[in-house]
């Protein structure tokens, strides 16, 4: 039996009037990658941004039902946000490297969490650079600044800089859509490596993409979720004719 790391029930998302997911209820395996796919404007990243409560931040956002990670109600009062997306990271569509060297970069979070040890940052900074598969690039120059990286390095320093607050978690919005083919790959297989410590939610409308990344994948369309599967099953033998129209180009 698959742990279910994130479950939501009965979700309802509202900005303003308008409905953005409606009564939608998901399960989420942990240790796993779980692919978002779906026409734009479908509800995907919505309901990533729902998971670390990012929707918190848009003043029109409501919503219904409840999400709960770890059986816990991440909407509950007494939720410390700060400390759910300590647990809880995000990648986004565009690399956002700040404007600092690539070392401050990854230091940043356990800085801002109160570590001031130069032994402990040090190992912190060259583990998570470890893991997000740059060290070898970037090793000998850890104190130039970040934006002089190429695109793909600066996707793979802001994972590094999700790794270093050690999230159980990571939310990864269309990652490599920005990027050309052979960062995509690099970033594809470090997300098969990520998969073994972390519960991975990828939202892309590269059907490949997700075919060839994730364990899991949901459909979602027009704010609702029309099924979800084991990722072969999904583009072998759908359940739903919309999912079949979907994934074989016939709309979306």
């Amino acid at each position: 039996m698959k742990e279910i790391k994130i479950v939501a029930k009965d979700l309802s998302i509202y900005y303003g009037e308008k409905v953005a997911i409606n009564n939608m209820s998901i399960d989420i395996p942990g240790y796993k990658v779980t692919a978002l796919i779906g026409p734009s404007g479908c509800g995907k990243s919505t309901f990533l941004r729902t998971i670390n409560r990012m929707n918190d931040l848009i003043p029109s956002f409501r919503h219904m039902g409840e999400v709960t990670v770890d059986g816990l109600n991440i909407y509950d009062k007494d939720i410390d946000v700060v400390n759910l997306r300590k647990k809880i990271g995000m990648v986004f569509q565009r690399s956002n490297p700040f404007a600092k060297s690539i070392f401050e970069n990854v230091a940043y979070g356990p800085r801002i969490n109160g570590l001031k040890a130069k032994g402990q940052l040090e190992e912190i900074v060259e583990n998570s650079l470890k893991k997000a598969a740059i060290w070898d690039e970037v090793k000998d120059r850890l104190h130039d600044s970040a934006l002089g990286l190429s695109g793909g390095q600066q996707q793979r320093l802001c994972i590094a800089r999700t790794l270093a607050v050690n999230p159980e978690i990571i939310l990864m919005d269309e990652p490599a859509s920005a990027l050309d083919p052979i960062s995509t790959s690099k970033i594809e297989e470090l997300i098969h490596q990520l998969k073994e410590s972390y519960t991975i939610v990828i939202v892309t409308h590269n059907m490949q993409q997700a075919a060839r990344v994730s364990d899991y994948t949901a459909f979602f369309y027009l704010g609702e979720l029309i099924e979800m599967d084991k990722t072969k099953d999904i583009f072998t033998k759908p359940a739903k004719k919309q999912t079949e129209d979907y994934i074989t180009g016939r709309f979306g």
